[in-house]
């Protein structure tokens, strides 16, 4: 399968001794950019703010068994997924530390948090008492709702707060809530947030009075960039943990020096020539004006890579040049003009996302001409696409 020896492998994970593979399409991961960006954000964190590591939708598409392992190896020992059975296949891999399920659990699968020692978020009053039903000793975080209106109590529902920390079978391991415009610095925004972090530690202050003292944890990513000066136990990061941000027109306020972990890439199929007045690919939307080059990659929605991008908004990197997708891309394969670019043969790699030679493409970049973020760009890669970490 690989042009290279294989040092190790599980499931659709591989980790290899060079960059090249003889896939038809593969994600490349540079596990040591992955731990530089630990570090960086580690560095502007407060002294006795720890890292938890979101690795939910498979680690947004870097692999989480892997990528949870590297970090373990790293020191890193709290995660955060989004949903029980995630959790359980990072258990199944020896994963260690505390792993926080996001998400939503049916208290009828609490023999499964209890067998598999994961740490389950109370996400209102009714889903608190059911899990307290249970009668089973449960590792919780709870989720408060500050503003954003998805999961979690509202802070000044005390009473039903106090009722986890009451309860004789519920480990309270922490509380914490999400700031939804962290991303933005508009000065509406700005104020939003400010009010959702007054409302939480509002309710901080409360349990401190009430003689409780839990670990607090409110920033992601974008909270950790733009206000990390909040005296928080954790902070969870998602998406800059993996070297991007959501858009690549985001600003912040703080830029460490984190750098792409991702990177996509596939192969040429087949060279041909297309004489003038030829239409190329489905629903015959590109029709040539000239002969043209064209060349077929073998990648396609399938994989994950945006359908929206054909008709020329996607560009893929051959040879250290960019080259326009021609029509429309399908699941398994695209086509591009390579009309002009010499030297283009059968089996070379095309980079779909990342960089050679000279030139880039950032996932980033994908995800805004893409219409959609980055986020969800890199969770959509598809399982049939190998992970080389390299």
């Amino acid at each position: 399968m690989l042009s290279t020896k294989i040092i190790s492998e599980e499931n659709n994970y591989h980790i290899i001794d060079r960059k090249e593979s003889k896939d038809r399409a593969w994600i490349s991961i540079n596990s040591e950019n992955l731990l530089n960006n630990v570090r960086e954000l580690q560095k502007i964190m407060p002294l006795s703010c720890k890292l938890m590591a979101v690795v939910k939708a498979n680690a947004y598409g870097h692999g989480s068994a892997m990528t949870a392992s590297l970090l373990n190896k790293a020191g890193i020992f709290c995660f955060a997924v989004a949903t029980l059975q995630e959790g359980i296949e990072l258990r199944l891999q020896g994963i260690k530390g505390e792993i926080l399920i996001l998400g939503y659990t049916s208290p009828s699968l609490a023999n499964e948090l209890y067998e598999f020692q994961l740490t389950q978020t109370v996400i209102d009053s009714a889903h608190g008492r059911a899990l307290i039903e249970t009668a089973l000793p449960l590792k919780v975080q709870i989720k408060i709702d500050t503003g954003m209106h998805r999961l979690g109590y509202a802070p000044e529902d005390i009473d039903n707060i106090m009722s986890i920390f009451k309860a004789s079978n519920l480990r309270v391991m922490g509380v914490f809530t999400h700031l939804c415009v962290a991303d933005s610095l508009e000065k509406e925004d700005i104020a939003f947030s400010k009010r959702q972090i007054d409302r939480f530690y509002r309710l901080v202050k409360e349990l401190t009075l009430r003689k409780i003292q839990v670990p607090v944890h409110i920033q992601s990513t974008y909270g950790l960039l733009n206000y990390n000066k909040l005296s928080c136990d954790y902070a969870r990061i998602g998406i800059g943990m993996y070297g991007t941000l959501s858009s690549a027109r985001d600003k912040t306020i703080l830029q460490p020096a984190i750098s792409p972990v991702l990177s996509l890439h596939s192969r040429v199929a087949l060279v041909r020539k297309v004489e003038n007045d030829e239409s190329i690919g489905y629903g015959r939307t590109y029709i040539t004006e000239g002969e043209r080059t064209v060349a077929v990659i073998t990648i396609g929605y399938g994989d994950g890579y945006p359908r929206n991008l054909s008709e020329g908004r996607g560009q893929v990197i051959i040879k250290g040049v960019k080259v326009p997708i021609a029509g429309r891309i399908c699941m398994d394969q695209l086509i591009v003009d390579i009309t002009g670019v010499e030297g283009i043969h059968i089996g070379d790699i095309a980079t779909l996302i990342g960089t050679e030679a000279e030139e880039t493409i950032s996932a980033g970049e994908v995800a805004d001409e893409a219409e959609t973020i980055t986020n969800e760009l890199l969770c959509r890669l598809g399982n049939r696409l190998p992970r080389m970490y390299v």
